[in-house]
């Protein structure tokens, strides 16, 4: 929310070639309390200003020789393309008014001055260009946050796929229908398991041969959606030579507990295992 002391303290630039149009308005701010007042009697000023001090409100009148406003209001456009224009312009035409807004102006009050309703009109436009600034910060903030979270989730998994090579041979993803969806490392070739674009069924294990017992109890844990931790199967190779797998996996569910595939590492153990079967 905006509080008093925010809208006092907002910086204001008053534009009008009359110099008492000037004082006058100079006095009212400043008796109302406003702190940040600055004024120009020469309308060539005000897009230099303004990207100067980007002020939170623009008291502009619209009929001054050499410029006037409407084409003051256009070269403020160029200058804030898509932010919040915080003009409130002045005329003593009726016939201006519909036009100044339709040229990007925010609100207008008449000429001669009434002080209470210009004191009423600017505490109004002041603090939604406030609100405004306060929600642009936000954004600012989230997208800033966004793209931290997203830098240390990138990190955090690049880490893991460093711990997960360091630890194991290979890291896998499965969906809820058994297709490989994510590998790292040499899986597939270690498996001999041929994968269409990764997605999808295997097509054959070149020829291997599944020890069936050790194969249905993986299956089953599979089946039956179990976490598993270390499980050694083995299987027959085409050259007749026996490879030890070693995996462990847990079942991946979303927000909901749906079911939504299987991840885990895995190792080849072969080495491990035929120098342990051989010191027996």
């Amino acid at each position: 929310m905006i509080n008093k002391p925010d809208t006092l303290n907002a910086k204001i630039l008053i534009v009008d070639d009359q110099e008492a149009n000037v004082r006058l308005l100079e006095q009212m701010l400043s008796d109302a309390g406003y702190k940040n007042i600055t004024s120009t009697m020469d309308p060539r000023e005000v897009s230099d200003l303004y990207r100067q001090n980007h002020y939170d409100l623009i008291l502009l009148d619209l009929y001054m020789p050499g410029m006037d406003g409407f084409q003051v209001l256009e070269a403020l456009k160029k200058i804030e393309r898509e932010g919040y224009l915080p003009v409130l312009v002045i005329t003593a035409q009726p016939g201006h008014k519909l036009r100044a807004l339709q040229a990007g102006a925010k609100d207008f009050v008449s000429k001669p001055f009434d002080l209470i309703e210009v004191q009423t009109r600017i505490q109004n436009m002041l603090e939604v260009r406030l609100l405004y600034k306060q929600l642009e910060d936000y954004n600012k903030r989230l997208e800033q946050t966004v793209a931290e979270r997203t830098a240390e989730l990138r990190e955090s998994e690049a880490r893991f796929r460093r711990l997960t090579e360091l630890a194991s041979d290979w890291y896998w993803e499965q969906d809820e229908k058994g297709n490989f969806t994510k590998v790292y490392g040499p899986v597939l070739d270690m498996l001999g398991i041929k994968v269409d674009h990764l997605m999808g069924e295997s097509k054959g294990h070149n020829g291997t041969r599944w020890n069936e017992a050790e194969y249905s109890v993986f299956k089953a844990n599979i089946a039956a959606r179990r976490p598993f931790i270390d499980f050694i199967y083995r299987r027959t190779k085409p050259d007749g030579s026996t490879q030890y797998l070693m995996v462990s996996g847990e079942p991946m569910f979303d927000s909901s507990g749906r079911f939504t595939g299987y991840r885990g590492i895995g190792k080849d153990v072969t080495d491990s295992m035929h120098a342990s079967q051989a010191s027996q």
